[in-house]
């Protein structure tokens, strides 16, 4: 697997690729890759096989540039039934990023009955199984397609996709997939009739169960926005069910707003102006 966000030399210092730049600015990092790399020093970290990640907050409150970095983290308890990770991103000697995890032990269910919604998101029949990372697939007021100008509209958003290596030639696990994915939440709440006017600043990542392959889709479910603020809220699902939600805050950057008429993906992560 060389398609990858990132490179990775003996001492775990991870290189960004071309896969990792994002369309806010030439020489910043998207938030999928980022989410991605810190969730795999996230997961480094935790080496107990009884536990599972329940909880995952990521705060981008600086631009991660396009150079080298490495992941630092902390556990900051570990007990019998819990354990809680800090980590930063370092780059250039400045934390850029940090991020924060719980994991808990998985037991058995109560015998008790709550609430739960009716109308949960189910896998799109019209996207064959994926086996390997491709386009994001979308669907919107439009049909499910990977043509992203389709669904530059005021229509609610869902997203399918397949995990994208985090690092060259490692197989990513499903918390790393689910983690980068869970930045695409902005995708499914934020992109509405002229693009993307919002940039997101944090993720957060609740799951009861982990995925159970690299498909998953995330289905936009709330969003409220005043003042240049906003928050959006996605439901994560994969072709057994739901296993958690995503919910990002983000604020107005409406003077770079990314138009996706105006470019096209290919497979290979290379993007193209249609201008």
């Amino acid at each position: 697997m060389t398609f990858s966000f990132f490179t990775a030399d003996d001492a775990d210092t991870l290189t960004p690729t071309d896969v990792a730049r994002s369309l806010w600015s030439a020489d910043q990092m998207h938030g999928v890759a980022i989410s991605g790399a810190m969730a795999r020093g996230i997961e480094k970290a935790v080496t107990r096989t009884d536990l599972r990640p329940a909880r995952y907050t990521l705060d981008m409150f600086r631009p991660a540039s396009m150079a080298p970095f490495t992941v630092e983290t902390t556990i900051v308890r570990d007990g019998k039934r819990i354990c809680l990770v800090d980590a930063h991103l370092l780059q250039e000697g400045e934390i850029k990023i940090r991020a924060s995890a719980i994991f808990l032990k998985p037991t058995e269910d109560p015998d008790g009955q709550v609430w739960q919604p009716s109308d949960n998101p189910t896998p799109p029949l019209e996207v064959p199984v994926l086996t390997e990372p491709t386009v994001p697939w979308f669907a919107s007021d439009m049909p499910w397609s990977q043509n992203f100008g389709d669904h530059q509209n005021a229509g609610r958003k869902q997203t399918w996709q397949y995990g994208v290596p985090v690092v060259a030639n490692e197989v990513p696990s499903p918390f790393q997939a689910v983690a980068s994915i869970a930045d695409g939440t902005t995708m499914a709440c934020n992109w509405g009739s002229k693009g993307v006017q919002y940039i997101n600043t944090d993720i957060t990542l609740t799951l009861s169960r982990l995925p159970s392959s690299l498909e998953i889709g995330l289905r936009g479910e709330r969003w409220s926005g005043h003042d240049g603020i906003a928050v959006g809220v996605a439901t994560v699902y994969d072709r057994e069910g739901v296993v958690g939600q995503s919910m990002v805050t983000s604020l107005n950057n409406a003077r770079r707003s990314v138009d996706f008429k105006e470019h096209e993906f290919a497979e290979d992560g290379s993007r193209t102006s249609r201008a």
